[in-house]
């Protein structure tokens, strides 16, 4: 009998192309997406990796049960729908992966919704990586991933097998301490801020990437100090200790701050929901998607300001 989910992982390692990038895309380690896969191996009777010791491929064998694995899981997905829809009401379970700041900013209106359907539950769990999250639900661990892209070009509608819905476009603002002296002007310039702490994530990171443009474009040069985590920054920024850029909807729920729109212009992410194309029929998943939209709906009209 073959296990369901080495299946899964046979599918992700032919997608990803290594025992590496399949370990950090499933959040495993290498050395047990290895020891799932020759488990799979001894289950199938067949050798379905050609290894050397530094990279494996698939074998033709390996190849063939790939492609009956794609069939596989959308079989198991239409079973699921199939039963689902013989109920009017949405109920089972729908697991969802989000990223912190928008898992906070969206948790709450979310559940409210959702409290409607009582035979409905939902279980929102952290994104690690977009790469890791796209993966899980591929292989159907996840139904739903809130995931962000700061490249600025929207996603097609359809990727393979995955549906990608486009939630929010969120915009980067100013950050300050509730009391700043500039936090009684609605907008802000950089030049305004050249002269305050900074307060910044890594090089490298997006947001950090955007304010170093917006700081070459308009040749100001301003200390900063660097910390992981937009939690982290935004807590540092309420204690006074400097100022800061972040998604809007990173700060949209926090009281001890002051946010401000930012002269000029500066690309934020976008937000998109995604599920496998094949769940499009299920009430259950259709329910928390519908929710999704929704609570970011009446949430991003306090920004359009921004």
């Amino acid at each position: 009998m073959l296990d369901v989910r080495r299946l899964r992982l046979l599918y992700e390692f032919a997608a990803q192309g290594s025992i590496s990038a399949t370990a950090v895309a499933t959040g495993q380690t290498a050395s047990a997406v290895s020891q799932q896969l020759a488990a799979l191996e001894k289950e199938a009777g067949v050798s379905l990796l050609e290894r050397t010791a530094r990279s494996a491929q698939l074998t033709d064998a390996g190849r063939r049960l790939v492609e009956h694995t794609a069939l596989i899981l959308e079989a198991i997905d239409a079973a699921e729908t199939d039963l689902a829809a013989e109920s009017a009401e949405p109920r089972g379970r729908v697991t969802v992966t989000a990223f912190p700041t928008v898992a906070v900013a969206l948790a709450g209106p979310i559940v409210r919704r959702l409290r409607r359907h009582p035979e409905l539950q939902m279980v929102l769990r952290q994104q690690h990586t977009v790469s890791e999250s796209l993966a899980r639900v591929r292989s159907g661990e996840i139904d739903l991933a809130l995931i962000d892209d700061w490249s600025g070009q929207r996603r097609p509608a359809a990727v393979g097998p995955l549906t990608f819905h486009h939630l929010v476009k969120d915009p980067l603002v100013a950050v300050l301490p509730a009391k700043h002296r500039l936090a009684s002007k609605e907008v802000l310039s950089a030049h305004e801020l050249a002269g305050e702490s900074w307060i910044a994530s890594p090089a490298g990171e997006p947001s950090r990437t955007a304010l170093d443009r917006l700081w070459r474009a308009e040749g100001i040069s301003a200390p900063v100090s660097e910390f992981e985590g937009l939690d982290t920054i935004l807590t540092l920024v309420a204690k006074g200790l400097g100022v800061t850029v972040a998604p809007w909807m990173a700060a949209a729920e926090r009281r001890d701050v002051a946010v401000r729109a930012i002269a000029e212009e500066l690309p934020g992410r976008d937000v998109y929901v995604v599920h496998r194309t094949a769940s499009t029929g299920r009430p259950a998943v259709m329910t928390v998607l519908q929710a999704l939209h929704q609570a970011a709906r009446k949430l991003m009209t306090a920004a359009e300001r921004f």
